[in-house]
C-alpha cells in the first residue's frame, strides 16, 4: 500500500509543479504595449532639454503632418540642407522645430497651446488614431468655419459652424456607383461575414446622404476599394506599429486602398480593450471618398481618434455637410 501512496503522492507534487510553472508563465508574459506609450516617456517635456526618445516624438509628429524637415532647413539656410534636417530627426534636443510642431498640435485639437508635452497633450497624442495624417501639405485644407443658414432635405440648419476638411487639391471620384472587394495579407479577430456585414452597413452611412452607390464583388473582380487587414510593413509605405497607435488608414481619390491594422482586437461588439470595427470602416470610408481630418468636433465620424471599447457609428451633420460640399450635393 505504501509504494502506491508515494507514487499517488509524486504525481500530485508534479501536478502542482506545472500548474505552478504555468501560473507563473501566464503572470510574467508581458502584455501587449500601446505603439504610442514612448510619449508618456517624455512627458513634461519642453523647449531646451535633450531627453531620450524626443526622437520619436518628432517622428510620430512628423507622421501626422505637424513636423516639416523643410522648416527646419529654412531656419539653418547656412548649414547643408541633408544634414540639417537628418540631424534634427534623429536626435534628441527639444528644439525651436519641436517646440513649433507642438503648439500646432495643440491649437489642432483646441488644448492649451503651451509647447510643452503637458499632461493633457500626451493624454491626446497616445490615444489609438486614424493613420492620415491631420495636416497636409502643411495645410488642414478647411473648407469653411463660418455659419450660414441653408435648408437640407427639409431641414433647416441654422448658424451651423462648418469645420469639414478635404484632402490636397480635393480630390473626388468621378462616378456614383462604387464597387470594393476585400483583400487581405492577415486574418482578424471577427469572422469574415460580420467583417462584410459591419463595412457594408458603415458605406449605408454614406450612401444615405450621397449620391454614392456602393457593391460589394468577388476578391478575385476588379473593384473600386480594396479593403484589408494588414500588419506591419504591407507594401503601401505605410507600415502598421502593431497594438494601439494607428488602426488604420485609407487613401483619397481615387486610388481606393482602406487598411485595418491586423494587429488590433477588432469585434463589432467591442469589449474594453477592442475596437469597433464599423465606427473605423466609417471614418476611413470617409477618406476614402475625399474627407480629411477633423479635429474641432470630437463628436464627428471624422475626427482623427478613437477609443477603445467604444462604437461611434453614425455620421455628424459636419460630416454630411462635408461629403456634400465635395460633390457639389448641397
Amino acid at each position: 500500500m505504501a509504494p502506491k501512496i508515494s507514487t499517488l503522492r509524486s504525481i500530485i507534487l508534479l501536478l502542482l509543479a506545472l500548474m505552478l510553472s504555468l501560473v507563473t508563465n501566464i503572470q510574467s508574459k508581458p502584455s501587449k504595449q500601446n505603439a504610442f506609450e514612448f510619449i508618456n516617456n517624455v512627458k513634461g517635456c519642453h523647449k531646451g532639454q535633450n531627453v531620450s526618445g524626443l526622437h520619436h516624438l518628432k517622428q510620430y509628429l512628423e507622421n501626422f503632418g505637424y513636423l516639416h524637415n523643410d522648416d527646419v532647413v529654412h531656419r539653418n539656410h547656412k548649414h547643408d540642407n541633408n544634414v540639417v534636417a537628418n540631424n534634427h530627426a534623429n536626435n534628441d534636443v527639444f528644439d525651436d522645430a519641436l517646440e513649433s510642431a507642438v503648439k500646432s498640435y495643440q491649437r489642432n485639437f483646441h488644448l492649451e497651446v503651451t509647447g510643452t508635452l503637458d499632461s493633457a497633450t500626451v493624454k491626446q497624442m497616445t490615444m489609438p488614431r486614424c493613420g492620415i495624417p491631420d495636416v497636409i501639405n502643411n495645410n488642414n485644407t478647411k473648407k469653411s468655419t463660418s455659419s450660414d443658414k441653408k435648408v437640407y432635405k427639409n431641414r433647416k440648419l441654422i448658424n451651423f459652424v462648418s469645420h469639414y476638411s478635404f484632402f490636397q487639391g480635393n480630390p473626388r471620384w468621378q462616378k456614383s456607383r462604387l464597387t470594393y472587394r476585400f483583400r487581405s495579407s492577415a486574418s482578424a479577430a471577427p469572422g469574415m461575414e460580420n467583417v462584410r456585414s459591419a463595412c457594408a452597413s458603415a458605406f449605408q452611412k454614406w450612401a444615405r446622404v450621397s449620391h454614392f452607390t456602393f457593391e460589394e464583388v468577388s476578391s478575385s473582380s476588379q473593384a473600386d476599394i480594396e479593403i484589408g487587414f494588414h500588419g506591419g510593413n504591407h507594401g503601401d509605405n505605410y507600415p502598421f506599429d502593431g497594438f494601439g497607435g494607428t488602426l488604420a488608414h485609407a487613401f483619397a481619390p481615387s486610388r481606393g486602398w482602406l487598411h485595418f491594422d491586423a494587429d488590433e482586437s477588432w469585434s463589432v461588439n467591442p469589449g474594453r480593450n477592442q475596437v469597433d470595427l464599423e465606427s473605423v470602416a466609417v471614418h476611413e470610408i470617409g477618406h476614402v471618398l475625399g474627407l480629411g481630418h477633423e479635429p474641432n468636433i470630437p463628436n464627428a465620424i471624422m475626427y482623427p481618434t478613437f477609443s477603445y471599447g467604444a462604437t461611434k457609428r453614425d455620421l455628424h451633420e459636419d460630416d454630411v455637410r462635408g461629403i456634400r460640399a465635395l460633390y457639389g450635393l448641397n
